[in-house]
């Protein structure tokens, strides 16, 4: 059967899962037969999940869609600050989505994003299928370092973090989701993600150290697992934190 060519184009952060000589260009890509366009996108080394519009000769279309010798394919990842609703083909909904679910090497962007006030999923025995699962289920964004992770066919939202400190990836995930906006600073319990609310001194009076009832009267407890919290030396280190996260 002879070799059919397709001309592929990838736009913005898709370029980091390319060879270099692919980066923000158009270029060839032959095939045989009619595949899926999404064999195509991931034979390229782009996982699925991270794609979110996908044009064939100007037209938006799906996974799905086979690919036919001459085609033109431009490939584009999350639009934040657009509404692309009306012409993603991908999925029901385009993936905008503030609530993730982390791998379990990920512990101290999970505190960070909780820290902001995120939905996280997170435990540092997580297997990749629970993983899969939770986001499958619970409509996640999955937040990885590993690659392989978000080839999985049935993953439809997933991010991979192209650096290893956390600050430097908590602030990644801040501008990849366009979530500046939707920060609520110590809203949810860095342990288990629970919300966290105001609770009544008298109420906890019998838990607290002698130095922590003289010295401290506004108290938040976590509303899952319990944790008190107070603006002890620990808040002012994250006031620190989140001001650098915000300024930068």
């Amino acid at each position: 059967m002879p070799e059919s060519v397709a001309c592929f184009r990838f736009y913005e952060e898709l370029n980091d899962f390319l060879a270099v000589d692919r980066h923000k260009r158009t270029f060839e890509y032959l095939f045989n037969g009619k595949p899926a366009v999404k064999d195509a996108i991931e034979a390229l080394g782009v996982p699925h999940s991270e794609v979110d519009l996908i044009l064939a000769n100007g037209r938006s279309v799906g996974f799905e869609y086979q690919l036919q010798d001459g085609d033109r394919i431009a490939v584009y990842p999350v639009f934040e600050a657009l509404d692309i609703s009306p012409i993603v083909k991908l999925r029901d909904k385009p993936l905008r989505r503030s609530r993730f679910v982390l791998d379990v090497h990920l512990g101290k962007l999970a505190r960070l994003l909780r820290m902001l006030g995120f939905d996280v999923r997170y435990r540092n025995d997580y297997t990749d299928r629970e993983i899969i699962t939770i986001s499958i289920d619970e409509g996640r964004t999955i937040l990885t370092r590993d690659r392989r992770l978000l080839f999985a066919k049935v993953v439809t939202r997933g991010y991979w973090l192209r650096s290893t400190e956390p600050e430097k990836q908590c602030r990644e995930v801040l501008e990849r989701f366009d979530l500046y906006s939707q920060i609520k600073p110590f809203s949810r319990c860095l342990l288990c993600n629970g919300a966290i609310k105001a609770i009544d001194k008298s109420r906890i009076i019998d838990q607290l150290e002698p130095r922590t009832k003289w010295h401290f009267d506004a108290f938040f407890r976590c509303e899952q697992c319990g944790k008190l919290y107070w603006k002890g030396s620990h808040f002012d280190r994250m006031m620190q934190t989140l001001a650098r996260l915000r300024r930068e």
